[in-house]
């Protein structure tokens, strides 16, 4: 069991298999299960993409001042990478499962162009726009200035003082984005 439970692969892909299996034996036909694998799999990696964003602002960044200068390469050469990775590729794919939710269900376009048939529709709209502005700031801001300020591409100490405070100013713009992202996607309740 042990062995087992220190695999977290193989403890995702069970779980993957469990929850999926799970969907199939509840659902009567083939159509709405893969609906459903879709929004859990968004659900899923929306999770852990604005998990490791409240990580990052909440614990990691307001902690790293505080941490001795002979620990801080643990974070920034082991923990920091991961989370980084983890966090880009659950905002990538947060975005691509929402879209494909929103484009096969119908009110794709409609919600992009903030032309829907009802509130809901433009309130979804709205919350994939700021996500999508999320996104744009993860893979764009925050992650180029990040690889400098770890040491993942070559910087001189001012080019990793200047990513700095722009990683700082796209996060936190992400965290101020993410709460009223999180109420449109929540209230908007397309079913």
């Amino acid at each position: 069991m042990a062995k087992f439970f220190g695999n977290l692969h193989l403890v995702l892909a069970v779980g993957l298999v469990a929850a999926i299996a799970l969907m199939f034996a509840y659902s009567p036909d083939v159509a709405v299960t893969v609906n459903s694998v879709f929004r859990w799999l968004h659900v899923f990696f929306g999770i852990l993409w604005i998990g490791l964003l409240y990580y990052l602002n909440f614990v990691q960044v307001p902690t790293m001042p505080k941490i001795p200068a002979e620990q801080k390469g643990a974070i920034t050469g082991h923990i920091a990478p991961k989370v980084f990775f983890f966090f880009r590729y659950a905002a990538l794919l947060t975005v691509i499962t929402g879209l494909v939710i929103a484009i096969v269900s119908g009110y794709g376009h409609r919600a992009l162009t903030l032309s829907g048939y009802s509130k809901a529709e433009n309130l979804i709209g709205i919350g994939m726009w700021l996500a999508i502005i999320m996104a744009f700031n993860v893979w764009f801001i925050i992650w180029p200035a990040q690889k400098k300020i770890l040491g993942i591409v070559e910087a001189s100490a001012e080019e990793k003082a200047a990513a700095a405070p722009r990683a700082l100013a796209a996060s936190r713009t992400n965290l101020l984005l993410s709460l009223p992202m999180l109420y449109c996607m929540v209230s908007a309740n397309l079913g």
